[in-house]
């Protein structure tokens, strides 16, 4: 039923022979008019195993972080960070976001501070030229960071959307020893990828399916949490 529903989404679709990393090659079930088609059984596979971490990711409160900025990801990203209350970027990304993950949290706290100010009436007293460069500093740093309110320490794993076109994230989450989940097609090189998705990571309806089919195991996880006990006071007799 799932290697149904990724065919029809058009999921096996990778990119032309000459365009294929090596790495990706147990992934290819042939090709197709010089492009690749990818093994949907292996995909399906796949995405069971991701699913699976991050159900377990989930269940120990872990913190789960999404990156995709390209204008198929983006919406999805968005969409599913909000839905999800996750860490997210959905534009370019930041470098540094987790290697110097404390000059971006002072950004966010920058951010925090300023909206504030702004919505208590902290800056009536300052000019009108003042309040609008403070208006331009707000809107500058919500454009990159306030998506990342949530992000309160580094993440347990980051969540990629074409791990080609967020190779940065994919470093940096690699030099910290962060394990990475990524949609990847045939043109990405995921020898470093803890859970290589191979699929069409450039159809916007795939990429939504997948990535809700990604973040369901790790919502199942959450709901799934062990419930700690309750200690009751046994009252001590009077002597």
């Amino acid at each position: 039923m799932l290697i149904k529903e990724l065919s029809r989404l058009g999921a096996h679709y990778g990119f032309s022979r000459s365009r294929r990393h090596p790495s990706v090659k147990s992934f290819i079930f042939g090709f197709k008019n010089h492009s690749a088609i990818i093994d949907l059984s292996k995909t399906a596979e796949a995405l069971k195993q991701a699913k699976d971490f991050l159900y377990k990711l989930g269940q120990e409160n872990k913190l789960l972080l999404l990156a995709g900025s390209k204008a198929e990801a983006r919406v999805a990203i968005s969409a599913l960070g909000e839905r999800f209350g996750l860490p997210y970027v959905a534009n370019r990304w930041i470098g540094g976001t987790l290697t110097n993950y404390a000059e971006i949290r002072k950004r966010v706290t920058r951010l925090q501070e300023l909206t504030e100010k702004r919505q208590t009436g902290g800056f009536d007293a300052h000019t009108k030229k003042e309040r609008l460069l403070f208006d331009r500093e707000i809107a500058k740093l919500e454009r990159y960071f306030s998506k990342l309110v949530p992000l309160t320490r580094l993440p347990d794993a980051v969540l990629v959307v074409d791990s080609k076109e967020e190779a940065i994230a994919v470093a940096e989450a690699k030099k910290l020893g962060i394990p990475v989940i990524s949609l990847s097609s045939t043109d990405c090189d995921i020898n470093h990828i803890a859970f290589p998705i191979v699929v069409n990571d450039s159809n916007l309806k795939g990429i939504k399916f997948l990535l809700e089919e990604l973040l369901q195991g790790y919502a199942e996880g959450k709901l799934a949490q062990p419930v700690a006990p309750v200690v009751m006071a046994v009252p001590v007799p009077a002597v």
